[in-house]
């Protein structure tokens, strides 16, 4: 039985920006987790714990989700503004 692909072609997740609703790889989006604690993190490996939330590596991103309350709803919790800060000097580097 031949298959459509290659079996050494590995499929990669595909997920959702948040902000300008393009999909891609997994691994190129940047993934906001709010943990069981409450806190909210950039993740850098993709596998914390808790509920999360995936944008581009892009400041417009960012900006457009914690201006239309995006990323609150996907979150399901409230985003303080310091913590929008700190999460944009994040993403930034």
């Amino acid at each position: 039985m031949q298959t459509s692909r290659d079996s050494s072609e590995k499929r990669l997740p595909q997920r959702t920006c948040l902000g300008c609703r393009t999909v891609r790889n997994k691994n190129e989006l940047i993934r906001i987790v709010r943990t069981p604690e409450g806190e909210i993190e950039v993740d850098e490996s993709g596998r914390k714990n808790g509920r999360g939330a995936y944008i581009c590596r892009k400041t417009q991103c960012l900006e457009k989700v914690l201006k239309t309350g995006a990323l609150s709803r996907s979150l399901k919790t409230s985003i303080p503004q310091e913590i929008g800060e700190r999460l944009k000097g994040e993403i930034n580097g």
